[in-house]
Order: C-alpha cells, then structure tokens, then sequence
C-alpha cells in the first residue's frame, strides 16, 4: 500500500521546503517517492483559473463565493486524478504539498459557526466522496503565526502564477489567521493529523529541527525503511 503524507499549513509556512525534504530523505532511504503540489497552476484547466482567482481577476477574497472558490481547488485535483492514481500505482509514498485540507481551511475561514462546518462537510464530501480523491493517511500541520508567515513570504523567490510579491491571500493576515484556526480545528477533529509548531516562543524553529519533527512522524508508518 502506497503511504499519503500530506504537508499542510498557512501560506508562508514552509510547506514546500519541508514536502521537498521529506522527499529527499524518503529517497536516501531508498523509497520511491513523488511529491506531488496543489494547486497545478500550469498544468491543468482548472489550475490556471485558480491563478486568476488568487490575483484577484475574480474579485477580492470577501467577493467571492466561498463555495464557488473551493470548485476551482476541487476541480484542479480532480483533472488530476488519473496522473496522481499512475503517481500512487508507481511509488511506495506520495507527498502531497497541500491538498483537500488546504481547500477546506482557506475557504472556511471566510465563513463562521454552521455555515463554516457545512462547507467543510461539502468540500469532504465533493473531493473524496463525488471527485473519489485518495484519503491521505497522514496530515502535519505547519504552525506558524501570521505575522511570523508574513515575513518569510516576503523572501519568497517570484512564483510563475502571479506577478505579485504576495497574493489574495498571502497579503491578507486576517485571512492567514482565520485560516490558521480552521487547520488547528482540523487537527484537533480529524484523525490522522498531527501538529509542528513552526516557532518556539517568539522564535522561529530552524528547517533541520521541524524537518526532524516530521520525520519522526513519518518513518514509524515505514517500517521497511526504517533505521
């Protein structure tokens, strides 16, 4: 059985830095490993639609719909089901650099109470349930502070889908932060979620430890590539 590690967190959170050492230390251990990143901005109809949404052709972050936005997620993912079900035939672990989870905090922070629970449950059921999107089986939360994730986006080397320093929703810390609680309900709520605090204290946590952390995480469901 393919194991689905998927790396979740705010925008600024390291989420790639860390997926990508996951990879390669998956790969010193000589497992086959793909690492796979949402959304797929060029690849895929729906990715490019998402580009546009986060900067801001669709309007600002409160104007649209957030059951409509979480379509675009959804629909990036589900054009690319066949790739990522040939991903998983082919490789002994999968790591996802944000995936289902990301939809649901980023699109529930914009709502609160039931309506926020509901689109939770919609987005859940449309990925896994309609789309029939693998279940990943384990998810680590970055955590990290807004105001913390904010800087270290403004070190970010320029992305291909955005001509922006920041987009819609790297630039909006109450965005960040209400996004940041619907992941930790997600942690406390969901099984098979675990959390990496980012800072300790006031400080930021160094690559090596938290890359550490996760794969303290990870290596117990590797049993044959363990040391």
């Amino acid at each position: 059985m393919t194991l689905l590690v998927n790396i979740e967190g705010i925008d600024g959170s390291g989420k790639g830095t860390q997926a990508a050492r996951l990879q390669a230390r998956l790969l010193a251990q000589g497992c086959r490993t793909q690492l796979v990143s949402f959304p797929r901005y060029r690849e895929t109809h729906f990715g490019h639609k998402v580009a546009d949404f986060l900067n801001g052709r669709f309007g600002q972050l409160n104007e649209v719909n957030p059951f409509l936005a979480s379509l675009l997620y959804a629909g990036d993912r589900f054009e690319s089901k066949g790739w990522l079900t040939e991903a998983i035939a082919n490789h002994d672990v999968v790591i996802f650099d944000r995936y289902v989870p990301s939809n649901m905090a980023h699109q529930a922070s914009k709502l609160d109470g039931v309506e926020r629970t509901e689109l939770i449950t919609w987005i859940e059921q449309l990925e896994f349930g309609v789309y029939g999107l693998p279940r990943p089986d384990l998810c680590v939360l970055l955590d990290i502070p807004p105001q913390v994730a904010q800087q270290l986006i403004a070190r970010k080397a320029p992305r291909d889908y955005t001509q922006q320093a920041a987009d819609l929703q790297e630039s909006d810390s109450t965005h960040l932060e209400r996004t940041r609680q619907v992941y930790l309900e997600l942690a406390r709520t969901q099984p098979g979620w675990n959390s990496v605090s980012c800072v300790r204290g006031e400080e930021l946590r160094t690559a090596d430890e938290i890359e550490a952390e996760i794969w303290g995480l990870v290596q117990p469901l590797l049993p044959v590539y363990s040391d």
